[in-house]
């Protein structure tokens, strides 16, 4: 599971792949740090040279850490992959999925899980004249908002698994899943249960089971948000979606023909059949 030594590790790549410590860390007066922290001034810096470094390095340990599971299944895990009819595309690839193919390029039929990656760095760390990387911190120090806690992360996985259940029918059934590795705000905790209740999203998961010693918010009431504690525990969440047919549906419609819908609905022979007539009612078909 994700934890400072995976952030440690994160920064050796990038450094011994030639990738300037300027571009990894704020160069205060007192020292180079991972984000800045909470007694000190930003001195007018920001940091986007690292965002681009971050994301490639979770998306490549997320796949590393779910292949496993993917192959028990017999499916393939896959990075950015691409299916045009579910809006996914080249500008706005699934950062992780599981397909029956090992083709980046996608049928939707094909794809049978979706994951959106918002994982960052989330502890703070000091870059010293000795080329070493110490932890001072947990993200409670520092004045970085990573992963989950950051707004925009999460209005951008929620805008992005919209635009995929929008899409058309193909995406109805497919699963979706928003990786982090940090807690949410408060704020958050009933949005994300809503969100779920919605079937917009599946589920908000962090995979860092133990971001900070002090109290913080490992899940919410309707688990639209869990911290996940062990690898077998996310086999054990994928497996039950997996085996279990969703269908994604949203209408706005006046009660009168809401009750008609039920009503012709209710004629067919068996619950699936019911269920299939009432969701095609819904969209129209």
């Amino acid at each position: 599971m994700w934890n400072t030594d995976t952030e440690k590790q994160f920064f050796i790549d990038a450094l011994g792949h030639n990738v300037s410590p300027e571009k990894l860390f704020y160069s205060l007066k007192s020292g180079k740090f991972a984000y800045v922290p909470k007694n000190c001034s930003a001195e007018k810096q920001t940091l986007q040279a690292r965002n681009t470094l971050i994301g490639n390095f979770t998306e490549s340990w997320a796949k590393n850490l779910l292949e496993p599971i993917a192959k028990k299944l017999g499916l393939f895990a896959l990075n950015n992959v691409e299916c045009p009819k579910i809006g996914l595309n080249r500008k706005s690839e699934a950062d992780l999925a599981f397909c029956t193919t090992n083709s980046k390029r996608q049928i939707a039929q094909n794809i049978k899980l979706i994951f959106e990656i918002k994982m960052s760095i989330v502890s703070n760390y000091e870059y010293t004249k000795s080329n070493s990387i110490n932890l001072i911190g947990d993200y409670k120090t520092h004045k970085g908002n990573p992963s989950f806690l950051r707004s925009d992360s999460m209005l951008k996985a929620l805008g992005k698994s919209i635009n995929i259940r929008v899409s058309g029918i193909e995406s109805t059934q497919i699963p979706i899943i928003i990786l982090g590795n940090s807690p949410i705000t408060k704020n958050y905790s009933h949005k994300v249960d809503s969100i779920k209740a919605a079937g917009v999203i599946q589920g908000f998961w962090s995979l860092n089971p133990d971001p900070t010693k002090s109290e913080f918010i490992k899940e919410t009431e309707k688990l639209g948000f869990q911290t996940i504690q062990n690898i077998s525990k996310i086999e054990e969440l994928i497996k039950d979606l997996l085996n279990t047919k969703l269908n994604y549906f949203s209408s706005v419609v006046s009660q009168q023909r809401l009750g008609e819908y039920i009503c012709i609905a209710h004629k067919e022979p068996t619950d699936e059949a019911k269920a299939e007539k009432f969701l095609s009612l819904i969209r129209g078909e």
